[in-house]
């Protein structure tokens, strides 16, 4: 079978060059070792943590795509909190509460300049971002990228054929502008009547978010974003060349969304499941209660629309595996993210000073709070 248009596309920009992987002995010692330190920090978590830091570290790990991914991650893992990957058994009783430590200083890093951005990164810790480097090998020079969501909203539009890819709601916009010219003969990208479907205004939604590579007023990225983006690698080898500078607006990384599901979306509460052995086909879930959206029932399977002759990728299921927020949704840290990010709503300091005024000041330092609000 020849490949589709869309696939060759995409040549051009993968680039499966990276970190070796680990040796099949070294492997299973750093797993062995890795899952003793998580266990033992679980034990000695504080009663009033905001989250389970070793929870977060252990679900980016298990949550990485690949094996070469998780051969990464235990690399830049042990190199932050200086232990060999492999190696014996440790010694608790000696070192634990310094392990503990440094295991929290780890997962901090990786909210600050992770987890928290894509909601919306940030404490910038050159220790942890250099073990990253070192296990990820040679470092890519991340290019920024300029705004041009209009015509990724047309390409999005055409190939969702004006639908919203969850609701299979049609967009209000483009049926005014039939039923003005058409009237009641206006008709849907299927060629059924207009009149009497569900219409609502639609948007484009960014998989990994714009904001990642938009660059600050000098037109470079900051070095909290090039720390997110490193940090992205760890999940999926080079993945991050695929929406390098302009690539992060291309149709691979976006589909049409009406508002409310945008906003979801883009919080991480709704994600996509790919369906086995059928193509560009998804089963669509959510971590909210179902009184939250009472007009759907989850999961929802959905079959995600091609253009005739290919010219518009669909969206990457590589990119769409990397959105889901299981690990902030298992570790706790997804409400933890919620309330930082209702403060930065407020920009105020709530009554007995719960507000985490520390991460507020970086995210705005780091040049994600201006932009927080939409992709």
């Amino acid at each position: 079978m020849a490949p589709h248009r869309h696939q060759a596309s995409l040549e051009g920009i993968l680039n499966f060059s990276g970190p070796e992987f680990l040796p099949v002995q070294k492997r299973t010692q750093a797993k062995q070792r890795f899952y003793s330190i998580i266990n033992y920090c679980r034990t000695e978590k504080p009663p009033d943590a905001a989250y389970s830091r070793p929870l977060l570290v252990q679900y980016t790990y298990e949550y990485s795509c690949s094996e070469l991914s998780q051969d990464t991650f235990l690399r830049a893992f042990f190199k932050s909190i200086d232990l060999d990957v492999a190696g014996g058994d440790i010694d608790f009783d000696d070192n634990g509460d310094e392990i503990n430590e440094k295991l929290t200083s780890f997962a901090e890093f990786l909210l600050d300049n992770f987890f928290i951005p894509p909601s919306a990164p940030r404490n910038y810790h050159p220790l942890h971002l250099s073990a990253v480097q070192r296990a990820q090998g040679p470092v890519h020079e991340f290019v920024g990228t300029p705004e041009r969501l209009s015509v990724l909203r047309g390409a999005c539009l055409i190939r969702d054929r004006h639908r919203c890819v969850i609701s299979h709601a049609f967009d209000r916009k483009e049926a005014i502008i039939r039923l003005i010219q058409q009237g009641s003969n206006a008709q849907d990208d299927e060629g059924h009547q207009l009149q009497g479907q569900q219409l609502m205004f639609l948007e484009v939604a960014h998989i990994l978010p714009h904001s990642l590579t938009q660059t600050d007023s000098d037109n470079t990225l900051s070095e909290s974003k090039k720390s997110a983006l490193m940090i992205l690698n760890m999940f999926d080898c080079d993945v991050s060349l695929l929406i390098d500078g302009t690539n992060i607006d291309r149709a691979f990384n976006a589909m049409t969304l009406t508002c409310d599901l945008h906003t979801i979306f883009g919080n991480f509460q709704i994600y996509f499941e790919p369906v086995p052995n059928q193509e560009h086909t998804y089963q669509i879930d959510t971590f909210l209660p179902a009184a939250a959206l009472p007009e759907f029932r989850f999961p929802i399977t959905r079959t995600l629309h091609l253009t005739d002759d290919r010219s518009i990728d669909p969206p990457l299921p590589r990119l769409l595996a990397l959105h889901r927020a299981c690990i902030l949704h298992f570790s706790g840290a997804g409400e933890y993210i919620d309330k930082i990010l209702q403060d930065m709503e407020e920009l105020g300091a709530r009554e007995g000073g719960s507000t985490e005024l520390g991460r507020l000041v970086t995210l705005r330092l780091g040049g994600w709070l201006d932009e927080a609000v939409s992709t």
